[in-house]
């Protein structure tokens, strides 16, 4: 196969490392054509601590996955969570330079973008994402795309992410020393990636909260009207948790984070009043018993207080009240209870996100632990998609035409 028939994504997370390729096939169709897996011991709280065991981690990922699919991989889409991400809704206004007509052309929205970047950030920041969000002409608002409409004053609404510049080099000079390549524009924040996997266009319109709750943060993104409003990742995640097992039964971290993912709840209502004590290792000969009320207890804590943090951001992002629903992704959104405790958390309905069936061998990586990585593929095959059709990027720009694509997908 060769590496311009592929799609690869790369997922460096705090527990593992992850690469899966996929292929077009027949019919607007994505397959999954390989998988690879490696552990991650070189990543804390989404930014690299250890250079070589991150570059040993991808390489392992990689050459696993591209044995599966029989191809040599090139380039990767990358998602990336740590680094200081800091969002901002921005607005721009022009005039529109047709004085005669007043006919708004690609020049006319392209002068309101740059007048909406405009912002000042600080020298050790970039950005990593400028979405429109929607424009106005003149008087009408709530306008996705204005080309070709009439008026003599255009404005557009923006969403602008910004990342540590060091932070985001570590990622990228990694993924560079494992022999791969990563363009600037495959570059992603996973929350965006995540909820392009796990939600429907009817949830974006309707105003939804995805929380990809990871291993080492939690990444949140808000989405009103179909937009993204609100972008935040929070240092908080699923190794707390087995840091707080630890801790508390003092036991290695292997040991406590095999008891939270076989025996670990977050909701103790779920549990029976009597519940058979848990044998766990413990150092020496000797074995530990814990009961499940016990775990349950100090996963619910830590549980909690992630959570509130989420709420906190919400409720700080001004978009409270449009958001209708909560969805939990990630790795860590398979506790069990962790739905049901959102919804008392964030007093709203709350489900699991699991992503969108792709083909192949999608059905090995239909978990929410792989949201991020599943929502990278789709990304880097519509982008090419819509690289291809130039007059609909003319008329819709890349992520009018993410959106149409992914809601005609989601909608079969």
């Amino acid at each position: 196969m060769k590496d311009t028939e592929i799609i690869a994504a790369l997922d460096i997370g705090t527990t593992k490392v992850c690469c899966v390729v996929a292929t077009p096939s027949p019919g607007d169709e994505l397959s999954v054509v390989g998988i690879g897996n490696a552990p991650s011991t070189g990543v804390a709280k989404g930014a690299v601590n250890h250079f070589d065991r991150v570059v040993s981690g991808i390489v392992a990922a990689v050459r696993e996955a591209e044995l599966m699919a029989g191809c040599q991989i090139k380039n990767v889409y990358l998602g990336v969570a740590g680094g200081n991400v800091t969002c901002y809704n921005t607005r721009g206004v022009v005039g529109v330079r047709d004085t005669r007509r007043h006919v708004i052309t690609e020049d006319d929205k392209r002068r309101a973008q740059r007048s909406a970047l405009s912002l000042k950030i600080s020298p050790d920041e970039e950005i990593l994402h400028q979405i429109e969000q929607e424009y106005a002409v003149d008087d009408l608002t709530d306008i996705r795309d204005p080309l070709n409409m009439c008026g003599e004053r255009l404005e557009v609404n923006m969403h602008v992410t910004t990342v540590s510049v060091n932070a985001i080099q570590n990622i990228v000079n990694c993924v560079k020393a494992a022999g791969l390549r990563v363009d600037d524009d495959d570059i992603i924040l996973e929350s965006i990636a995540s909820a392009d996997a796990v939600l429907s266009p009817q949830e974006k319109e309707a105003g939804v909260a995805v929380l990809d709750f990871g291993g080492g943060t939690t990444d949140i993104a808000i989405f009103v009207n179909g937009a993204i409003r609100h972008t935040k990742v929070l240092n908080l995640g699923g190794n707390d948790l087995t840091r707080d097992i630890l801790k508390t039964l003092m036991i290695p971290m292997d040991a406590a984070e095999a008891l939270k993912v076989e025996n670990g709840c977050c909701y103790p209502r779920l549990l029976d009043s009597f519940e058979e004590p848990i044998l766990i290792p413990a150092p020496g000969e000797r074995r530990q018993e814990v009961g499940r009320h016990t775990l349950a207890d100090i996963l619910t804590s830590r549980t909690e207080e992630i959570f509130a943090h989420v709420n906190e951001e919400i409720i700080g992002s001004g978009f409270d009240s449009r958001v209708m629903e909560i969805v939990l992704t990630g790795g860590s959104s398979l506790l069990l209870g962790a739905a049901e405790l959102a919804r008392e958390i964030f007093e709203r309905p709350a489900r699991v996100g699991f992503p969108v069936t792709l083909g192949g061998l999608s059905r090995n990586v239909s978990s929410p632990k792989f949201s991020m990585v599943l929502g990278l593929l789709l990304f880097g095959y519509y982008r090419d998609q819509s690289w291809e059709l130039a007059d609909d990027k003319k008329r819709k720009g890349f992520w009018g035409s993410l959106f149409s694509r992914f809601k005609k997908r989601l909608d079969a």
